[in-house]
């Protein structure tokens, strides 16, 4: 008897509007409640506004930046359920994968799946991208902000790093997400570091391309890559639950205790 053919449950693609960065962790945290309980996979698209300084679930920020200057500034910070370092987030996609891990293998193998993925996007606008080799030994948290070295797996540019990312577990799920770089540097991370920081290897798509960028074009480039996954694509139904779930994060994501707990 042949065999039945495998159904793969839909993914989701979102939009979405640009919020402050307490309101970004807990819509991707209430996305990965979702795919842990549910197996929903989405793939969300999203801006910061205010732009923001996001640092990573386990980054000693308060040994590593200034808070007093930060605060002095008026920049919003926010720290992020996942882990890595510091970036800032201003003029770039910021992207958020949350499905059952089994759809990829592996977190390891999601890293490269979506790496990839975000690879032929930027491919695709008009300059190749390779995805960085594991360094001999992993990447500890003093070796500066996100963009200033490559952990293995990022996207690249020549010897320069279009894209950051990190993960998180819960459950049987994963949370992914990153910065693609359009038009900005990481050169607020650099300001407000203590001591003398690491040279940035950060290269904004604009630099790169020689052009202007828009949000939309990166989207568009994005979201034509993502839809090479297996498995349909279906239209977004779940705001109303989405909405409600992430207000119940917000708190956590506003709080000084979790900001600025070490």
């Amino acid at each position: 008897m042949p065999h039945a053919a495998i159904t793969l449950s839909p993914w989701h693609l979102i939009i979405d509007e640009a919020r402050p960065g307490y309101a970004n962790m807990a819509r991707d945290q209430a996305l990965l409640d979702l795919a842990d309980r549910n197996g929903t996979g989405v793939l969300r698209l999203y801006r910061w506004s205010p732009h923001c300084l996001s640092l990573g679930r386990n980054e000693p920020a308060l040994k590593r930046y200034h808070r007093e200057q930060i605060e002095a500034l008026s920049l919003d910070v926010v720290r992020r359920p996942t882990g890595g370092r510091a970036v800032w987030h201003g003029r770039e996609l910021t992207y958020a994968v949350t499905a059952p891990i089994e759809r990829f293998g592996s977190l390891a193998q999601a890293y490269h799946t979506i790496h990839q993925m975000l690879a032929r996007a930027v491919h695709s606008l008009g300059t190749a991208a390779w995805l960085a080799p594991s360094p001999s030994r992993p990447m500890g948290l003093d070796a500066g902000a996100c963009f200033a070295s490559p952990a293995g797996g990022e996207v690249m540019v020549a010897d320069q790093k279009l894209i950051g990312s990190a993960q998180l577990k819960q459950g049987a799920a994963l949370l992914q997400h990153g910065s693609l770089l359009i038009d900005d540097d990481q050169s607020t991370v650099q300001s407000v570091t203590r001591g003398d920081p690491p040279r940035s290897l950060d290269a904004p798509l604009a630099r790169l391309l020689n052009r202007q960028v828009s949000f939309e074009e990166v989207a568009r480039a994005v979201q034509a890559a993502a839809r090479t996954w297996p498995g349909p694509w279906n239209e977004w139904e779940g705001e109303t639950e989405l909405s409600e779930m992430a207000r119940a994060h917000e708190a956590t994501y506003q709080s000084e205790a979790w900001t600025w707990r070490r």
